[in-house]
């Protein structure tokens, strides 16, 4: 079994807890936009990580996944929103769920932003202490929020993806779609994990995305 190296393991955490709160927040603060208090009443209009974290989703699951090496996906507590009170209904429940994707790939290209500015290699030649784990967080911030967006947008409820193919389709196929696939929803989840389908579904489009980006 290869050594762990712990650093990596904790920068890797750091990034996600960050990217999963930036996330969240997001969702909260579209739908108090749109016109829904219920998560700003919540506190859950928030940058605090220990509002979103979920102990399973948010610590467990990713550091299992760090340690044993299989795609690092986590997730946080869903955040709440009650339809009736937004403004134009399922049209800005749309908005609502897009929200949290929309906001990985900010941070993405944030990161890529910033990794291209930067004069790494003087700064590695000159201050290796300082430059490489930036350089590898913002790495890390890169790829890991590109594929959090992808995960996402996956039409498979309760991923954000679900919600907004919900919100696009007509009422009746919405609850029909939403009756079918939402009970079995982290069966799929799983099986795409652990099989090709999440380097089809996710991988692919990921690198696709990040060849723009590098």
């Amino acid at each position: 079994m290869p050594a762990i190296d712990f650093a990596q393991v904790f920068i890797a955490f750091i990034v996600l807890l960050f990217s999963l709160t930036v996330h969240e927040t997001a969702h909260a603060w579209t739908a108090d936009r749109l016109g829904d208090p219920t998560a700003r009443l919540a506190g859950r209009v928030s940058l605090n990580p220990m509002v979103h974290a979920d102990l399973i989703g948010t610590v467990l699951f990713p550091l299992l996944s760090l340690v044993g090496g299989i795609p690092l996906i986590g997730w946080a507590k869903p955040v709440p929103v009650n339809l009736g009170r937004l403004r134009r209904g399922r049209t800005d429940y749309v908005l609502v769920a897009a929200a949290g994707p929309a906001s990985n790939l900010l941070l993405a290209l944030v990161a890529a932003a910033v990794m291209a500015v930067m004069p790494w290699e003087s700064l590695l030649t000159g201050s290796r202490d300082v430059a490489t784990p930036l350089f590898t967080l913002l790495s890390r911030a890169l790829t890991l929020n590109v594929l959090l967006a992808v995960f996402n947008m996956l039409p498979i409820p309760p991923l954000d993806g679900g919600n907004v193919l919900a919100g696009l389709l007509p009422r009746p196929m919405a609850m029909r779609y939403d009756a079918l696939v939402r009970p079995y929803g982290f069966m799929l989840l799983y099986a795409l994990m652990l099989t090709r389908g999440f380097e089809v579904l996710v991988d692919a489009p990921a690198r696709f995305i990040l060849s723009w980006l590098r």
